[in-house]
């Protein structure tokens, strides 16, 4: 799932994961109620339907990129979902606000789209792939 209230962004980061994942496109929310009602649907659902990623804009021009990562770590059946700050912020002070209220990586958004692509691929390999969350089943694998 990506928060990014910026239109251009979201079909950049779109068409960046488009190049190594066509089959799975990102969730797309603008703003900090609608990622969290979509969140909290998917939650309640007796087998939970989450995204097992969450990159998450911190400056979002309706709500606070911030504010949503405290009420997810808040949320008793969010709480554990990956959230990555991806921002085109480099601020010191917003790095450490991030990683103190609990998020689990800050990327600063790239210059160039040959970078996104090769960061989307790499958050995909990691996150997507060798990351195992507490409730998430590990796959088998072999050498």
């Amino acid at each position: 799932m990506v928060v990014e209230d910026n239109i251009a962004q979201c079909e950049l980061l779109d068409r960046a994961f488009a190049q190594h994942a066509p089959e799975s496109p990102p969730l797309i929310a603008q703003d900090e109620e609608t990622a969290l009602a979509f969140l909290e649907a998917g939650a309640a659902q007796p087998c939970p339907r989450l995204p097992r990623l969450v990159l998450l804009d911190l400056k979002l021009a309706r709500g606070s990129g911030l504010a949503l990562l405290r009420r997810l770590r808040a949320h008793p059946r969010l709480a554990f979902l990956p959230v990555v700050i991806l921002t085109s912020s480099d601020d010191e002070a917003d790095i450490r606000a991030c990683y103190a209220d609990g998020a689990n990586g800050y990327v600063v958004k790239p210059d160039t789209f040959s970078q996104l692509v090769a960061l989307a691929d790499d958050l995909r390999r990691y996150w997507l792939g060798w990351n195992r969350t507490a409730d998430r089943p590990t796959a088998s694998r072999t050498a």
